[in-house]
């Protein structure tokens, strides 16, 4: 799993992007441009999986775009969570709806053992 960060910095009418930790530049006229250039250079490094970004503005002439490849999940919030492995991910699946069902029927017989009746 490969994550770059860049530091986005517009001047005059181009942006450029520098990689936080790395080598990585780039620069063009729009941001979904460079935005585009800079996951091409990042797949140019690390072609391991899918690929995931985000992009947020700090001001309105800079702004960190990150590029995620292979093996990570956003959560809500741009957080990273690392994939669960399938069997896990079944597993979990599962269980969920069985305790559904256990608490569904647990409640239906609390119903019934109350002894009241709307025509007695």
């Amino acid at each position: 799993m490969g994550v770059f960060t860049f530091v986005l910095r517009k001047s005059g009418s181009e942006w450029s992007a520098k990689q936080f930790s790395g080598d990585i530049e780039a620069s063009a006229d729009s941001t979904f441009d460079l935005q585009r250039k800079l996951v091409h250079a990042a797949l140019a490094v690390d072609s391991s999986g899918a690929v995931q970004s985000s992009f947020s503005v700090v001001d309105p002439s800079s702004a960190v775009f990150q590029v995620v490849v292979g093996g990570a999940v956003f959560v809500g919030g741009g957080a990273v969570a690392a994939a669960a492995p399938a069997g896990v991910a079944a597993s979990a699946g599962e269980a969920a709806p069985a305790e559904k069902k256990e608490e569904k029927v647990e409640e239906e017989e609390e119903d019934e053992d109350l002894g009241l009746s709307l025509f007695d």
